[in-house]
């Protein structure tokens, strides 16, 4: 039997990446992540899996945002028990992730109660911290650019992708098929880490590509950042950045600590107000310190170094700790989670700085819909958050140069510079008008077919 593909995630929207492949001796699922933005997505991660969890064979991860990963502990929970694939630092990001993710679902549901706002009574977590333990036992960490079996007639490669710090693109093959997942792509040229591996110049069945910024172009933020920063200090306030914890923090860092030592901004506190962000710094220290090959050139000269060391740096861990930011009465930086802003520290630090117009929020990512990332982008007026709408008084500045995803011509770059040749394309892990656009450019390109699935749809390979 061939193989099969049924798309459960990132179909025509960017989070929740799930794809199941299935033959009559196997079924795998490459990506296991949460939905996350808007309800009508938030609400698919409650539904029941479309198969007995059971029943799946192995699940391989491309990465450890939980877009990607977020879901495990919640598949476990509804009966899944096999192996979860993975590479070394994808596992140890992914322990970080799962861990404060059933924290911070367990914590939104305990102050959902308390407060009483909560349609749901009582409110309760998508899943606990027991979920993500068990979730956490099943992961078998394997080696990049290497095959390994997963069944009699199935394997798998994970080849360096360079969007995150154990990021891969998967080559799957079932069934003598041979299928390619792009994961989330990185660019050709990263602060700390090497770039994305060549597609190998091989024949693909299929090919599964994202396409979050298959619409557009990156450009340059560096001066935009500098320009944000002084005029906000300059008026006494505040910026505050929402970042995912996972490499936009460290690239933050390493661009902050270039705008420092150049002079191009005054030198005023910046916080690192994440305990999760600090755990993934110190294994992007780790990978450094060990001289690993996911990391550039560049950064491997002097692994002793400490690239993200800024005499004005402050990580905070404790409640209190981060608390005490309340109280700042000077300009500062401060760098908080989650990156769209739906969770986490920095929901307490917008309802604070939000109402003041000395302040300055820079969004530094894709902000999916319907998060309070992307009400900002689209000026909202107000933003709610634990059920108060929140005046936007606020500048509020967008930088989708400091992506770490690959842009519209890199990930055209990477399909079509090696000579990889393909049966048949799907363009995923966007939004409709980006996965559009990139398709176009595709078959512009491609003679083969391509389609932007839907979700639940199932094509044969």
């Amino acid at each position: 039997m061939s193989p099969t593909i049924s798309f459960i995630g990132a179909a025509q929207t960017v989070t929740g990446s799930k794809f199941l492949v299935s033959t009559d001796q196997v079924q795998i699922l490459v990506d296991c992540g949460m939905f996350q933005g808007i309800k009508e997505l938030r609400l698919q991660n409650w539904q029941p899996f479309p198969i007995n969890p059971s029943q799946l064979d192995a699940i391989v991860i491309t990465h450890a945002h939980l877009d990607h990963c977020g879901y495990l502990p919640r598949l476990v929970r509804q009966g899944f028990n096999g192996k979860i694939y993975l590479t070394e630092y994808t596992a140890a990001l992914a322990k970080i992730i799962l861990r404060d993710s059933a924290k911070i679902q367990m914590e939104d549901a305990e102050f959902a109660q308390a407060k009483g706002f909560s349609k749901h009574n009582p409110p309760l977590p998508l899943y606990t911290d027991d979920d993500a333990e068990e979730a956490i036992k099943s992961f078998v960490e394997v080696d990049f650019r290497t095959d390994f079996a997963i069944s009699a007639d199935s394997s798998v490669k994970f080849l360096p992708s360079g969007h995150i710090l154990g990021a891969a693109f998967i080559e799957l093959t079932v069934a003598g098929k041979k299928l390619l997942f792009s994961g989330d792509l990185g660019r050709p040229v990263h602060p700390v880490l090497a770039a994305p591996d060549s597609i190998p110049p091989i024949k693909y069945d299929a090919v599964i590509v994202e396409s979050t910024y298959g619409d557009r172009i990156h450009e340059d933020s560096g001066s935009i950042l500098a320009d944000t920063i002084n005029r906000t200090i300059a008026r006494g306030g505040t910026v505050l950045i929402p970042a995912f914890a996972v490499d936009r923090t460290e690239v933050l860092l390493m661009q902050l600590k270039e705008l420092v030592e150049s002079k191009e901004i005054p030198t005023v506190p910046i916080f690192v107000d994440s305990p999760m962000a600090s755990a993934a710094l110190d294994c992007y220290r780790s990978a450094i310190a060990e001289d690993s090959p996911e990391i550039n050139a560049e950064v491997r000269v002097d692994p002793s170094h400490d690239i993200f060391a800024l005499a004005n740096l402050h990580e905070t861990q404790s409640v209190s700790d981060s608390k005490a930011l309340n109280q700042l009465k000077r300009p500062a930086i401060i760098i908080a989670a989650s990156g769209m802003a739906t969770g986490g520290r920095v929901v307490h630090h917008l309802a604070r700085l939000l109402p003041d117009s000395a302040n300055t929020v820079i969004l530094v990512g894709f902000q999916a819909p319907g998060t309070r990332g992307r009400s900002l982008l689209e000026g909202a007026p107000t933003v709610k958050m634990h059920g108060i709408h929140v005046a936007v008084g606020a500048e509020v500045v967008y930088l989708p140069g400091l992506s770490v995803h690959a842009d519209q011509t890199e990930l055209l770059s990477w399909l079509f510079d090696t000579g990889a040749s393909y049966e048949q394309m799907f363009i995923v892990h966007g939004e409709v008008p980006a996965a559009t656009k990139f398709a176009e450019l595709i078959q512009a390109k491609f003679p083969g077919k391509v389609t932007i699935p839907a979700q639940g749809e199932t094509f044969n390979v």
